[in-house]
């Protein structure tokens, strides 16, 4: 989707969409966001591209390497645009941001590329967690925190975003990599004489914890991780491809050091975004396909996509609820690629690639 919208509700009910900018293919600006956008204290908007700016990516069919940009209010009325970074196929820097990105308290940005860096996973770099930190005089700099790299040790393609700690520290996923090239879960921490520090917190066996994370973990109260694998878990679950459809994971840290791995729930159709967690310690995610509605048979395994809930039982494990269907009837939508997000009154709002009037798909509300 090309362009960034605005939602306002309406007075007498229902929604109003203003859209703030629309991205040109003209080599400059970006092309292509793909990531949710966050706000500063001043009410600036940040995000990233995946594509465009000045940046020489033609390497792979495209031009552009992607950006990071900004925009601003106007006074009168508007938005301006900024790009704060161009990313570039230098061989140092990463290309393809597909996430979005987070700030520290000084307003520093961090974020991840999906490919570049340094040598390995053929030329175009196995990816970066990178920070763009604003230069006195004005103008943004960016420093690469951790370049990815092709071997056993580390993790490489990270497509999702990152969540920071208190103390600081940043924890992210790769889909790839690792052990037996099915992704991992990773911690960067910042060392006292500068730099940072990757310790890998679980490697991905492509079996039955699950294959190939894209979307950024979540922390509970008591500093666990959440999150959700594409692929892998129990192949009885799933009958596409025979690969399996995905899991929800929990990582535990340990009383001694190192974190234990959980699967609490095999998805019987393939994961979508990531899961989010109410005040109660219940988790709420989508699945892209499957589900009851039998309109969506273009795509394997049939069905529109779900919304679902998974509850922790009293005496252990977790109980799943499908909170909706989704149906191509023309006015639902179809296959929730992307996550969800509540308001404060817990309700579920979320977007579906294909579906609606129209077929493009849709912005969804789901109440209690």
């Amino acid at each position: 989707m090309r362009d960034r919208v605005r939602a306002d509700t309406k007075a007498a009910g229902g929604w109003t969409e203003t859209v703030l900018y629309s991205f040109k293919d003209n080599g400059k600006d970006g092309t292509f966001p793909q990531a949710a956008l966050i706000f500063d204290t001043s009410g600036n908007l940040y995000g990233t591209t995946s594509n465009g700016g000045t940046g020489d990516c033609k390497i792979e069919g495209s031009a552009g390497c992607g950006t990071v940009f900004e925009l601003t209010p106007k006074a009168g009325g508007g938005w301006t645009e900024k790009i704060l970074h161009n990313f570039n196929n230098s061989g140092k820097d990463g290309i393809y941001p597909y996430a979005g990105l987070i700030a520290d308290a000084a307003g520093n940005l961090y974020g991840t590329t999906s490919r570049g860096g340094g040598s390995g996973c053929s030329q175009a770099g196995c990816g970066t967690v990178f920070e763009l930190t604003l230069k006195a005089g004005g103008g943004w700099k960016e420093k690469i925190l951790h370049n990815f790299n092709q071997n056993v040790n580390d993790g490489n393609n990270p497509y999702a975003g990152l969540i920071a700690d208190a103390a600081g520290n940043l924890y992210g996923t790769t889909c790839a990599g690792g052990h037996s090239s099915s992704g991992t879960v990773f911690e960067l921490t910042p060392k006292a004489g500068g730099g940072w520090k990757e310790k890998i917190l679980h490697y991905f066996s492509g079996g039955t914890d699950g294959s190939c994370p894209m979307a950024t973990p979540i922390f509970d109260s008591a500093a666990n991780l959440y999150g959700m694998t594409t692929s892998g878990g129990d192949l009885n679950d799933c009958d596409y491809a025979g690969i399996g459809c995905g899991t929800v994971f929990e990582l535990t840290p340990k009383a001694g050091g190192g974190w234990t791995d959980k699967t609490l729930y095999d998805l019987p159709n393939f994961a979508a975004g990531g899961v989010i967690l109410d005040a109660v310690g219940n988790l709420y995610g989508t699945t892209k396909y499957g589900g009851s509605s039998g309109n969506c048979g273009i795509q394997l395994p049939n069905g529109c996509g779900t919304v679902f809930e998974l509850t922790p039982k009293a005496g252990g494990g977790w109980k799943e609820k499908t909170l909706h269907n989704f149906n191509q009837n023309g006015k639902d939508g179809a296959y929730p690629y992307a996550g969800l997000i509540f308001d404060a009154a817990g309700n579920l709002f979320g977007t579906t690639y294909q579906g609606g009037t129209y077929y493009w798909g849709t912005v969804f509300e789901i109440t209690p």
